[in-house]
């Protein structure tokens, strides 16, 4: 089998590339893209092409694959991976690409095989025809004999997955979530209000004709409408803002971390949170951010040098490490814990095809320990937040309640009585639950606790 051309400048071969090495190696598919923009191959459309069928293929694989079953004569498994992969990129052009006629769709991924595997360009082309000829009578699970299924299928996402949601929110809202969960996320920007006011920025980005829209509750969050080139924006070079998504700013406000305390981000790569954190600090007092991953850490530097930061320290550590950091040292302690990202799909579409439910269960046991440990190093009276970017009541309610009757020093602290105009984001126990399909922010979940 022959690989795609190493240094592709046409977007779908550049596309195909990226898409083989998540499959095959199990890449993850932003750092894969950067690369591969970072070469210089691509330019103008091109990139936004580009993106568009990496992200769009892992978004829409499960629709994909159910309409090229009844497409193919073989079982979807036992075709080359790569044959795979001209299929998909084909047929999501056909099926949700408007601007792209089907004759280039068609020829494009044609042209695409005869370059990288020429004996594969006869089944491309005789499977995409056949869709064109019958796309008006593709065949999905019904919805009433087979609810999960049709949701798996119309949506894109592992029937076990569409389970778990069934049991937590009921069918109706499990297809909503699973139809915004498929779809391109927002561009969320925080307003670096050491530097400049969401004011003053909403202002510049108008005045060089950028649609943005000031976020629903974060005071400092902006939207903004269309694709970007982040560098590129104006005031980035300048530090007046950091990408975090909305749901993921409110974590660092539930926190609410004041001048001049002493404060643990204990897993704090790559720095948006963190940063926040010491904006939130109005970049007094003592921030450190902690993270397993040494080599992470340039990532949190970088960021706070850009944002004009300088009241933060980083260092490299293991938070499963019970003596980690010392006891009672910090007033205020975040702990975004590694989880599914069930929550951030949308952005990491390759994950739900990976993860499977005996994953949850892992992850929620490394979330205890996690925790158990992270409140060793909080002070007396001192406040911890917890959070993931994760759906599942396993890794959210259930570690909280877990530990909580393993602690009796420790109380859970209701989110309603202190921030009452986030009432409408948080649960009758008062913890904090942001849903895609709610409020166009990623999935998240925090809850705050006080040791006493």
């Amino acid at each position: 089998m022959s690989a795609p051309a190493s240094n592709p400048s046409n977007p779908r071969q550049a596309a195909c590339a990226v898409l083989l090495r998540v499959m095959k190696d199990g890449c993850y598919a932003d750092q894969l893209m950067d690369r591969e923009l970072s070469k210089g191959n691509l330019s103008g459309p091109d990139r936004g092409l580009f993106a568009e069928l990496v992200f769009g293929v892992l978004r829409r694989q499960g629709t994909l694959d159910h309409v090229l079953s009844g497409l193919l004569a073989q079982p979807l498994a036992r075709q080359e991976p790569q044959v795979l992969i001209f299929l998909r990129l084909g047929l999501y052009q056909l099926m949700y690409l408007d601007r792209i006629p089907e004759s280039a769709a068609v020829n494009e991924s044609v042209n695409l095989a005869k370059q990288a595997l020429p004996r594969a360009s006869g089944l491309v082309n005789a499977v995409l025809r056949n869709y064109l000829r019958h796309k008006d009578s593709v065949i999905f699970p019904d919805p009433v004999a087979a609810p999960a299924a049709s949701i798996a299928a119309r949506h894109s996402h592992p029937a076990w997955l569409v389970k778990l949601w069934f049991s937590q929110m009921g069918e109706a809202e499990t297809e909503l979530l699973a139809e915004a969960s498929s779809c391109q996320p927002p561009l969320t920007l925080r307003v670096n209000t050491l530097k400049t006011t969401r004011a003053e920025l909403l202002e510049r980005f108008a005045s060089n004709g950028i649609t943005a829209v000031a976020c629903t509750f974060s005071a400092v969050g902006i939207l903004i409408e269309g694709r970007h080139h982040i560098p590129g924006l104006p005031g980035f070079r300048e530090g007046f803002f950091a990408v975090q998504d909305e749901a993921s700013q409110l974590a660092g406000i539930l926190l609410d971390p004041q001048p001049g305390e002493r404060v643990l981000d204990t897993c704090a790569a790559p720095g948006g949170k963190a940063t926040h954190l010491a904006q939130l600090m109005d970049n007094r007092g003592e921030l450190l951010a902690m993270d397993v991953s040494g080599s992470k850490l340039p990532l949190i530097q970088e960021a706070a040098q850009r944002l004009g930061i300088t009241n933060m320290r980083t260092r490299a550590a293991d938070l499963l490490q019970s003596g980690a950091l010392p006891a009672d040292a910090f007033d205020r302690v975040l702990l975004d814990a590694p989880c599914s990202g069930l929550g951030v799909i949308r952005r990491n579409p390759e994950a739900k095809w990976r993860l499977t439910p005996d994953d949850i269960s892992r992850l929620a046991a490394t979330q205890k320990t996690m925790l158990k440990n992270a409140i060793r190093m909080l002070k007396p009276g001192g406040v911890l937040v917890y959070s993931t970017c994760s759906t599942t009541r396993e890794e959210n309610e259930d570690v909280v309640v877990d530990f909580l009757t393993r602690h009796p020093h420790c109380v859970l602290e209701n989110l309603n009585e202190i921030f009452p105009d986030y009432r409408e984001l948080l649960t009758e126990e008062g913890m904090f639950r942001a849903w895609p399909h709610r409020y166009n922010m990623d999935g998240f979940f925090s809850a705050r606790i006080r040791k006493k």
